[in-house]
């Protein structure tokens, strides 16, 4: 397989264009026909010479991803695809709109290691992690599509199919990528990184004091509750969690996302609110209610809306400021935890 266009960095670009004996200004020149103006293959390059277009065609692979199919829900307001990688594997991600912005849901691995009960990418296992390049080339596919219809993407959220701190060097690279100033400079504060609590990387990535939002996969109040539904818990209990969350919080001045899929009688009681706001105490951070999406492999339901109204109040009244996520999606498998592909 060739190489993916979208895996070089800026000064990987520079030593593949000096190697080919190219002036130094043919660097900046390429990266902005793609990054800026979203050219994104060689025969789109109007003003690089004939000979350099078929060099880079022979030896990169500029479709990282391919559209196999395109589902759009019932409001027409979520748009679920299906792509192809190079391999032959397959990931899906999302388009959402909104009144105000414009959102994609990308994916970092084919399937996922996690095992969470459930979440349908878990239930399907780790096959491999995204390189870079395919990682990006989700968000330039969709900045194009938009840009067909003169929209613009708004923001990115990175909590499709997998794990993104499992591929936290892919993952960053990506976002380098995307957010080079010379490039698509899309802001790191428009995007979210969601991990399900991956301890080492979220040290690391505290250290790093990036501008990229956070999002944990909480999910529970309780040490009992979460390894029942999120087996990385027996790993990284929840106090170390909070630990690192509070550490992150500290660090970076930056609030922190604790995302909450409501399971009927599993974690949606008000004593289980109770419980979490006397955790999430003093942080600075907001809580993601939703209502569980449901998937074939696990047999918990979703909490009906007055439970979670109660739960919310809990968190109200103890000053953890949050929300109940709008679902979106949920009628074509496209909405949290709900997206699945046969490896």
């Amino acid at each position: 397989m060739k190489p993916c266009f979208f895996d070089l960095d800026l000064n990987d670009l520079s030593e593949v264009l000096k190697g080919y004996g190219e002036p130094d200004f043919r660097t900046k020149q390429l990266w902005q026909l793609v990054y800026k103006n979203l050219k994104l293959s060689p025969e789109a390059f109007p003003a690089v010479p004939k000979e350099l277009r078929l060099k880079l065609a022979e030896n990169f692979d500029f479709a990282p991803v391919q559209v196999l199919r395109k589902v759009v829900s019932q409001d027409q307001r979520t748009e679920k695809y299906l792509f192809g990688l190079q391999d032959g594997k397959k990931i899906e991600a999302v388009l959402m709109y909104y009144r105000e912005r414009i959102t994609i849901c990308i994916s970092t691995q084919v399937g996922c290691g996690m095992n969470c009960a459930f979440c349908a990418t878990g239930q399907m296992g780790l096959t491999r992690n995204l390189s870079a390049g395919e990682i990006a080339g989700q968000v330039l596919f969709f900045a194009q599509e938009l840009s067909l219809t003169e929209k613009k993407l708004s923001n990115i959220v990175i909590m499709g199919m997998g794990e993104p701190f499992h591929n936290y060097d892919n993952v960053m690279k990506a976002i380098d990528v995307i957010n080079h100033p010379d490039g698509f400079q899309f802001g790191e504060r428009r995007i979210t990184v969601s991990t399900v609590g991956l301890i080492p990387m979220i040290e690391k990535f505290t250290k790093a004091k990036r501008q990229i939002n956070l999002a944990i996969s909480l999910h529970a109040p309780s040490n009992k509750i979460r390894e029942q539904i999120l087996p990385v818990n027996r790993k990284y209990p929840m106090e170390q969690l909070l630990e690192a969350c509070q550490a992150y919080v500290q660090t970076t001045r930056r609030r922190i996302t604790f995302e909450y899929a409501l399971i009927h009688g599993v974690n949606d009681s008000v004593a289980d609110a109770a419980q979490l706001a006397k955790l999430l105490h003093g942080m600075l951070c907001h809580v993601n209610l939703i209502s569980l999406n449901e998937t074939k492999k696990y047999a918990g339901k979703g909490s009906p809306a007055e439970r979670a109204n109660d739960f919310r109040a809990v968190l109200d009244r103890a000053g953890i400021p949050c929300s109940i996520r709008l679902k979106r999606g949920v009628d074509i498998g496209a909405g949290c935890g709900q997206l699945v592909t046969q490896a």
